[in-house]
């Protein structure tokens, strides 16, 4: 990921700000925790520019690291949609309930100060993390500000599973990357 793409991808009043998708993986990255970048982040990372609404996040569920990246996002005013505190997210148990229960697939956070920058954490790790935390390329959000996010065929696998219609149109483009990489 550019900074500049983006900020031409979020470029809209009501769309993420550069400085807060930085200032988001700056903290996280200062915590030290493991996550890797999903969703329309990792789409742009990997060279389809389309708009994007929010912070897709895979975050290492080992409780330490957990612990590490929830009190970072704490500290940038980030707190929980649904009614739970944000250290809820910790218990391995909670989590557990909330997939069965509601079906929850992401614990959703939004912050007064980072408004355009809401954050999804996945409940559960759709992957081996480690494995694929390995393989995972490494992009700039800005000068100084790296991010993991996930690797371009683990990222399809995840948009074929979850195949909303917004998948299915990243698929398209994601494909033929593809196969224009693979005609080079």
């Amino acid at each position: 990921v550019a900074g500049r793409d983006l900020a031409r991808v979020c470029g809209g009043r009501d769309c993420m700000q550069l400085n807060s998708i930085a200032t988001v993986f700056q903290a996280l990255n200062a915590s030290g925790a493991r996550y890797l970048v999903a969703g329309g982040l990792a789409v742009v990372a990997h060279g389809y520019l389309r708009l994007t609404m929010d912070i897709d996040l895979i975050v290492q569920l080992h409780p330490e690291n957990l612990a590490r990246a929830l009190d970072a996002l704490r500290r940038l005013g980030y707190r929980p949609i649904a009614p739970a505190d944000i250290t809820d997210f910790t218990s391995a148990v909670n989590r557990k309930r909330w997939i069965d229960e509601k079906g929850m697939v992401v614990f959703q956070l939004f912050s007064d100060e980072h408004r355009t920058a809401p954050i999804d954490l996945f409940t559960q790790e759709p992957f081996d993390f480690d494995a694929v935390y390995a393989e995972a390329p490494v992009r700039e959000v800005e000068e100084g500000v790296e991010i993991r996010v996930v690797p371009f065929t683990v990222l399809l696998e995840m948009k074929e599973r979850a195949n909303r219609p917004k998948d299915q149109v990243d698929l398209i483009y994601l494909r033929k990357l593809q196969q224009d990489a693979a005609d080079s």
